[in-house]
This record gives structure tokens, sequence and C-alpha cells, in this order.
């Protein structure tokens, strides 16, 4: 299914996130955005895995009730909620709480890889049916100077990214050595899964009773 074939469906992104913003815009959607206020912090689970999709549900539930009203008889609606966590050295890292979090977290970069574990959740609000998955990159780091560090807090981007993480800014892409994944994951918004979200999320509405 292409963009073409979406017909007169209506996209919400339920993140405030310029990055997944940017990364949806890039595939070619036209949506609106609404964000969930939700206490992430007060969700918690034994996993990464489960713990982003977990969020990704609350941040789903959290808005649907404000949106349900955009309905109409010849409009389908598809709100897509996504969370994100990065795990280095076996610790879940989310968004720091402060500068010194942050510090603390940019500069373990060089010791063990961050892993970055997103979930991507797309509800048909039209049919209350749900499809989520998780996607999941490796990113190794030259290490990082002190100073660098200094001028991402000061700058403050770093502090509303999960672990800090900003592998597309212009002061940390000269330190990635590599990665296994793709960038769009890494930014938390992996674009073949959330076009295959997408498209499952229609097919299905659409398949015929058996």
């Amino acid at each position: 299914m292409g963009l073409e074939e979406l017909g007169s469906v209506k996209i919400i992104l339920g993140s405030s996130s310029q990055t997944r913003q940017a990364v949806l815009r890039e595939m070619g959607y036209n949506f609106t955005v609404m964000s969930a206020d939700i206490d992430e912090r007060a969700i918690r689970r034994e996993t990464p895995e489960e713990l982003v999709m977990a969020l990704a549900h609350a941040k789903a539930q959290a808005i649907l009730p404000r949106i349900t009203s955009l309905e109409t008889s010849d409009e389908e609606v598809l709100l897509i909620t996504a969370d994100q966590v990065v795990v280095n050295g076996g610790v879940v890292r989310e968004k720091p709480l402060n500068g010194d979090e942050a510090r603390t977290f940019i500069a373990g970069y060089a010791r063990d890889p961050a892993i970055t574990v997103s979930a991507v959740l797309v509800t048909n609000v039209t049919t209350g049916v749900s499809n989520g998955s998780i996607d999941k990159a490796e990113i190794y780091f030259h290490p990082i100077p002190e100073q660098v560090i200094d001028d991402l807090i000061k700058e403050g981007s770093v502090l509303y990214a999960a672990g800090g993480l900003l592998v597309e800014h212009p002061l940390v892409s000269p330190f990635v050595q590599s990665m296994i994944g793709t960038l769009d994951s890494v930014m938390g918004l992996p674009k073949e899964l959330t076009h295959t979200l997408i498209r499952d999320s229609l097919s299905r509405n659409k398949e015929p009773n058996k």
C-alpha cells in the first residue's frame, strides 16, 4: 500500500517530539500533532521492550478521548504513538532529569554502546484496533570531550531526548564510530516499521468478514 492508497485517512501523531515529526514528514505523510500529558515515570515494567510499549499504549489512551470527535463516516483516523529508551551498560536510560544526569549518560556512551529501544503503536480510532511493535539500533561512540558535553547541556536539547542521545546533532555526529540499524530508528520513529503498521491498520479493517 503506497501513500496514494491512503485515501481519506486522517493521521494524528501523538508526540511533541520534533524529531519524530521530522521523520514522519520525510516519509511523505500529512498529519496533525497532539501530545499526551502523562507521568511517564509512574509507568514501570520489567524490560525496556515492555516499558516503551506500555508507554506508547498509555499515550494513546490519554489522547484517544480527545480525538474521537474527529471521526466521520467517510474518514478513518489513525493515531501514531511512540516511546523510546536507551540501554547503556545494561541500564535503562530515559530522559535525563537534569544536566548532571545528562552528563553521566553521554559520557557513558564511550564505554558501552547506546542501544535504542523504540516502540511504535498505530491505533485505528475508527475500529479501535491497535498494532504495535519494537525496533532497536546500536550506536558506538568515540569518547565525547567534556567541552562538547558542556555545550550540549548548555544548549538544553539533550534534556528532552531519551538517554540524552542525539546522534543527529552536529556536536555529536562527529563522534559516532558506527551504527547498527537506521538513523530514523535512533531518532525514535523507524520508517519501515511505522509504514508497515499504518498499512496493516488499514488493510485489516478492509478485509472481508469471514
